[in-house]
């Protein structure tokens, strides 16, 4: 990839994120959302931390799936997409598995969740799957094999189904 179609991926996943953000609210609570109220939600990161991590999540988009990916190169599964994610755009090591993301950071209340935090989808208290919110109720993450990383709508028939609960590093 050349220079220039990098920066060219680098603004248009800006100008994604910022009409996301434009519109953004915090979505319905989901079926089964275990949080906490408050917006003082204790974080590692700053907000500049997390709005980069958002942006560079959104740039990701379109990167294959593979099971036990963890770079741009090679794809991603949901738990090496979060970790590479973070350790590139914040300096930090979040588990690399789903069971053990459901237990990083701190829990945050559906309204109160920002971008850069991270969503857990659980079946029966296990976590399935995770990915970065990334503002406007929709959030990054790489679904399944033969998928790719993608934006999906926490709102959709499939999401709104499923236990969700959110984690701030």
């Amino acid at each position: 990839m050349t220079v220039s179609n990098h920066r060219g991926l680098t603004a248009a996943a800006i100008a994604l994120v910022l009409v996301l953000a434009g519109c953004s609210s915090a979505p319905s609570r989901p079926r089964g959302l275990v949080g906490v109220a408050g917006m003082n939600v204790p974080s590692r990161i700053s907000q500049e931390q997390a709005s980069d991590v958002t942006i560079y999540a959104v740039g990701l988009v379109g990167t294959p799936y593979r099971y036990g990916g963890n770079t741009p190169d090679s794809g991603f599964d949901c738990s090496g997409l979060i970790g590479h994610v973070y350790q590139t755009r914040a300096g930090l090591a979040p588990p690399r598995t789903v069971s053990r993301l459901q237990n990083w950071g701190q829990p945050v209340a559906s309204d109160s969740i920002r971008s850069g935090d991270l969503v857990i989808f659980a079946q029966r208290d296990v976590a399935t799957h995770a990915g970065i919110y990334v503002g406007g109720g929709r959030f990054v993450h790489a679904p399944s094999t033969g998928g790719e990383v993608r934006l999906a709508q926490l709102n959709s028939k499939y999401w709104s189904s499923q236990n969700v609960t959110f984690r701030r590093p």
